[in-house]
């Protein structure tokens, strides 16, 4: 059984944010860190002290963090960042939020002396003399600490104090992982109250000494212990008064904690086996246990309940099999044809999340090259007459302005060129389609058809389609490519508003042209042709998309297996050394790498031959490296074993924080399961005769820090971890147990009979009542199995075959 945390957060929106550029505005971005360790950075947003992100990220990490906090920064292209100011939530404030903190938060200032981070390593002890008692304090280490230099490291040396006395150990030069073992004793009454605080500082030569963070310890309790030694978490200066808040601006947050024990695999079959064949029987099936949980599930989680139940049929191959069962509820509930999938229902949910989980990579060749053109042609485009400014325009010729005509000509015809091009790209889509999307789409275009059979509803199956193909997936995209992973910064004002009168267009030919969403904003009249052609071009792609059968379905889904996507690729820097002893250089060269569930690779250019540099079986740890060590920042290290069993290790460069957590991310997430994983290392590198970061001269020193090989980021192309699913469906149906156990009372009731009779050791044969039985057992198995304990069996990831 393992523990796991996860946060799920969603940066919103800031206002009323100060104006840091001589403009009177400011450029401003978000940076997350988990424990002062940097793991997000947002887009930036222009220009604005309102800005609005919307961004959603799934984090998750080790159960013992402590804080989450959220720096607000204004980007500066000539000198460094300002911090304009920040948000922290501690664990313990999330824990007590169920349901998660929402809403705004005022910006405090950052203080350079709560900046802290890292732990430090003591021993404890009280001495009992013939005539007096000595406190004794040994410090030893210490990791992680905030680097206050401006060579990425500090100088520190710790002062302990205690009863009116004070001592410091010696400084440790450019180290942020420094080592001491140094002891301290200090006279101790019997009863005393005074505690023994131990302060880390960094030193300074000419400005004053900045301050690392300390520990305080209780004496009293210590006496009780007699000895005491661990690792310290180093805790802000709090004796200043607070500043005042509210001037920086607020930020507009979503973090939720869940907290999860995931039991071994086997504790989840019987309710897995459950739900399968509650699926595989339909609408036939005795119990219906899907339309019940449907009915039971508020409205605020009913996307998370579809994400989760989507991922877990997903992993069963039933995915479409589910999804074919609520279009048939939906079909059965609906009477009036405009209606159909209009509304939140668990359909429309789970439709959504299958088309993010299953068709993100086909969504990013259809609409990626027209993406990228709209955002390098940043053209002027605007179909609204009320809106048009010609000033933004510039001049047509060499002598006078564009008018407000012929503007609105020049924008009808990019619009139609793009709206043409992604159109094009969608009829030529058909074969690259996941088979699971397409087969999924081909069961709701039979159901709806059968549903509204009528010559009047001749268009409605193609509308069913488009309501999810286009206006559910493709129209967020183009409006929002940020969010999509299509692009990595949010698009400026005037490309925004291409995008919004692309994703308008798409719209309407996704509604078939229906006159009332004409009506509705005449000036769209002049894309007009081309959503009328693009109506039949979409109609027979449908057509085409729709028609597969099922050996076909094997066939392509058989295909995709043998040539799997890599788990991630891209451009990265390798770190090469050149020459020997005292002439030694570094350099970082430029090559494409690509992960597989198999090994690490590298080539020239993506369409070069790749060469195996680490097979992922052999990887021990993926972790960063301090920006002092080749004095460049976004460096991460690849520990692994060679072909002879000893220890290498790999220097990665990456562009950019965001791209530096996602690799870490990925490395970690396929190598979860190896044997001999490292639990320290070094974040610094083996230069000279000692390492960069703790100064130690053995090179096989087993590390200074510790690894981090649960903190991970949530991607759209995860493997799928079908205990995980199994658990957060099952914490979801055990909210419910009170109400589906006074539902099954109601059904017992009214069958006259009560419940079948069963024997010893019998499941009842009761849908309904088995799923009460394994709510119970599920408990049950919680209960007796302690947090943490190591898994029975390893965890499996199932790859995502699409």
């Amino acid at each position: 059984m393992a523990k796991r945390s996860s946060l799920s957060i969603r940066i919103v929106e800031g206002k009323n944010l100060p104006a840091k550029d001589i403009t009177g505005s400011s450029d401003p971005y978000c940076i997350v860190k988990v424990d002062n360790e940097p793991i997000i950075r947002t887009a930036t947003v222009w220009k604005t002290l309102c800005p609005f992100w919307g961004e959603e990220y799934q984090v998750y990490l080790s159960p013992s963090f402590h804080a989450v906090a959220f720096y607000v920064m204004d980007e500066d292209a000539l000198s460094r960042d300002d911090v304009i100011g920040k948000v922290c939530l501690t664990r313990d404030a999330l824990a007590a939020h169920p349901k998660g903190f929402s809403g705004w938060a005022h910006l405090a200032e950052v203080d350079p002396d709560e900046e802290v981070q890292g732990e430090i390593h003591l021993r404890l002890e009280v001495v009992r003399g013939t005539q007096a008692c000595l406190l004794r304090c040994s410090v030893l280490e210490a990791r992680d600490l905030a680097p206050k230099d401006r060579n990425g490291a500090s100088d520190p040396f710790v002062r302990v104090r205690y009863n009116g006395r004070t001592q410091e150990t010696s400084v440790v030069k450019k180290s942020c992982y420094p080592r001491w073992n140094e002891t301290f004793e200090f006279e101790l009454k019997e009863g005393a109250a005074e505690a023994l605080c131990v302060e880390a500082w960094d030193w300074d030569l000419v400005s004053r000494n900045d301050f690392l963070g300390k520990v305080v310890v209780n004496v009293q309790r210590l006496w009780a212990a007699q000895q005491e030694e661990g690792w310290f978490r180093l805790q802000p200066d709090q004796s200043k008064s607070r500043r005042e808040e509210g001037n920086l601006g607020s930020l507009q947050l979503e973090v939720r904690l869940r907290d999860e024990t995931v039991l071994p695999s086997s504790c989840y079959q019987p309710l897995v086996q459950l739900l399968c064949r509650e699926v595989k029987l339909g609408v036939q099936g005795p119990g219906q246990l899907i339309p019940l949980i449907e009915e039971m599930t508020s409205t605020e989680c009913r996307q998370d309940v579809a994400t989760n139940l989507l991922k877990l049929f997903l992993g069963q191959g039933l995915a479409k099999d589910f999804l074919d069962l609520l279009f048939q509820l939906e079909l059965g509930r609906t009477s009036e044809a405009n209606t159909l999938f209009r509304s939140n229902s668990l359909a429309s949910k789970s439709m959504e999340s299958f088309l993010k989980v299953a068709g993100m990579r086909y969504l990013h060749g259809v609409l990626g090259p027209i993406i990228n053109k709209v955002f390098e042609e940043k053209k002027y485009v605007e179909l609204d007459p009320s809106k048009v400014e010609v000033k933004d325009v510039g001049c047509s010729g060499l002598h006078r302005p564009q008018t407000e005509a012929e503007v609105l000509e020049q924008s009808a015809q990019t619009l139609r060129a793009h709206l043409g091009a992604l159109l094009s790209a969608l009829s030529r889509s058909v074969r690259t389609c996941p088979a699971v999307v397409r087969a999924t789409f081909r069961q709701l275009f039979r159901r709806v058809r059968e549903r509204f059979p009528g010559a009047q509803h001749e268009n409605l199956p193609f509308i069913a389609v488009t309501s999810f193909l286009c206006l559910r997936f493709f129209s967020p995209a183009i409006m929002a490519p940020k969010l999509f992973h299509l692009r990595e910064r949010h698009a400026d004002a005037r490309t925004s508003r291409t995008l919004l009168l692309l994703a308008k267009a798409v719209q309407n030919v996704g509604n078939m042209d229906m006159q009332t969403s004409r009506a509705k904003e005449a000036w769209m009249e002049p894309l007009q042709p081309t959503v009328r052609q693009g109506v039949a071009q979409l109609k027979d792609f449908i057509t085409k998309l729709v028609d597969i059968e099922e050996k076909e379905e094997l066939d392509l889904q058989r295909a995709l297996s043998l040539q799997a996507p890599p788990v991630k690729e891209g451009p990265l820097f390798i770190h090469r050394t050149k020459g020997k002893g005292p002439l030694m250089s570094s350099s970082f060269k430029k090559l494409h790498f690509s992960l597989t569930t198999e090994a690490l690779s590298f080539a020239k250019t993506p369409s070069s031959k790749k060469s195996t540099l680490i097979k992922l079986a052999n990887i021990r740890a993926a972790e960063k490296v301090e920006e002092k060590s080749f004095s460049s920042s976004h460096v991460m290290q690849v520990i692994y074993t060679d072909d002879t069993g000893q220890l290498q290790t790999a220097y990665l460069q990456c562009k950019s924080v965001n791209e530096l957590n996602q690799w870490l991310s990925a490395l970690r997430k396929v190598s979860i399961n190896n044997s001999g994983l490292l639990g320290s290392y070094h974040p610094g590198i083996f230069r000279g005769d000692k390492w960069s970061c703790c100064h130690q001269k053995d090179k096989t020193d087993l590390g200074c820090d510790k690894t981090r090989s649960r903190v991970t980021l949530q991607e759209w192309n995860d493997p799928l971890d079908h205990d995980l699913e199994a658990q957060l469906i099952y914490q979801h149906l055990l909210g419910l147990e009170a109400a589906l156990r006074e539902k099954h009372q109601e059904l017992s009731a009214g069958a006259g009979a009560g419940s079948v009779p069963t024997g010893p050791g019998e499941a009842p044969e009761d849908p309904l009542a088995q799923l009460l039985q394994v709510l119970h057992d599920l408990r049950e198995a919680h209960a007796s199995s302690p947090a943490g304990s190591p898994p029975a069996e390893p965890t499996c990831l199932l790859p995502l075959q699409t």
